[in-house]
């Protein structure tokens, strides 16, 4: 009921935002002379349904809509890249929103794990959204080209971890208190979790807030990891956890964008209402799908993506 009213309400602020001034969201956002002369009412109709399906895949392959979003809007689409990672931050912010309250409720996601690092990687993300937009469009398509198909690698040969094997926690996590014991439904135990090389993490979340903030994609793809398998936070301890910082480390770089005009309604809000329609579908039809194939899919989605993004950066394809 909630979540219905709060797309109804996405619905009217788009209708309201866009009908008022069709000359502003068509000539701002679009930076292709001849995909200016479509309808202004266009763009944000195909984005949409676009956005609907990376909602649906997202879902399915386990990876933020960010993630997604920023690679494939920004490479396929006519828009500038600051307003596309602008946007970005506010999908992966909304759907970490939407999330992120739940999860703390179930004692999935941990407050005492999450605000170190969230302070670190907050702070690193509005750094990174300086230099982001301070630095030239070719040279961050080029970077994130070369990013998305990083992100690519380390989907294809990265392992996870369930439980990690924690012999002993560092000086620093025991300082802190960073433990939790969190009830596992599918085998109805208590699992006790304690985190290592807390060091080594804390630091690895400077890079990673730095590059969330410059382009835009949300960090998901990068927490997990190193929750899981460097600090050795349990899987759906790190997952939940990271969807919780998603809330924190956007919400600091969308307000340099915001700032700096770059979160247009006409961009953003038929993304969010696309990305959170589709996650509602994906999440019904995620028991019936086989999770391997989708990974697949986001793999060379990604990767097809990050080619995109990376010869339009070098010029070679415009």
């Amino acid at each position: 009921m909630f979540r219905g009213l709060i797309i109804c309400i996405y619905m009217i602020v788009l209708f309201f935002l866009i009908s008022a001034s069709p000359a502003f969201a068509g000539e701002q956002a679009v930076t292709s002379g001849a995909a200016s002369q479509m309808p202004w009412w266009a763009w944000p109709l195909i984005l949409f349904v676009v956005t609907f399906f990376l909602g649906i895949v997202a879902v399915l392959g386990g990876v933020g809509g960010g993630t997604l979003f920023v690679p494939i809007i920004g490479g396929f689409f006519p828009f500038h890249l600051d307003f596309v990672r602008g946007a970005g931050l506010l999908v992966a912010l909304a759907g970490a929103l939407a999330a992120g309250p739940g999860l703390l409720k179930k004692g999935m996601a941990d407050l005492r794990l999450a605000v170190p690092v969230a302070l670190i990687a907050s702070a690193c993300a509005i750094v990174g959204a300086m230099i982001g937009l301070a630095l030239p469009t070719n040279f961050i398509q080029t970077a994130l080209g070369a990013t998305v198909i990083g992100i690519v690698i380390i989907m294809i040969v990265a392992k996870k971890s369930e439980y990690p094997d924690v012999k002993q926690a560092d000086a620093l996590s025991t300082a802190l208190r960073i433990n939790g014991v969190y009830h596992e439904a599918t085998t109805g135990q208590d699992i006790n979790w304690k985190i290592h090389r807390t060091p080594y993490g804390l630091a690895t979340f400077i890079l990673i807030g730095v590059m969330a903030g410059m382009f835009g994609i949300g960090a998901g793809w990068a927490n997990v990891p190193v929750l899981n398998l460097m600090m050795g936070a349990p899987l759906k301890v790190s997952v939940a956890t990271s969807k919780f910082l998603l809330s924190i480390t956007d919400t600091s770089a969308a307000w340099i964008y915001i700032n700096n005009g770059a979160v247009l309604p006409m961009v953003v809000v038929p993304s969010i209402i696309g990305i959170m329609l589709g996650s509602i579908v994906g999440v019904r039809i995620l028991a019936k799908t086989k999770p391997a194939a989708i990974r697949y899919i986001v793999i060379i989605m990604l990767f097809l993506a990050g080619s995109r993004a990376l010869l339009k950066g070098l010029g070679i394809w415009n």
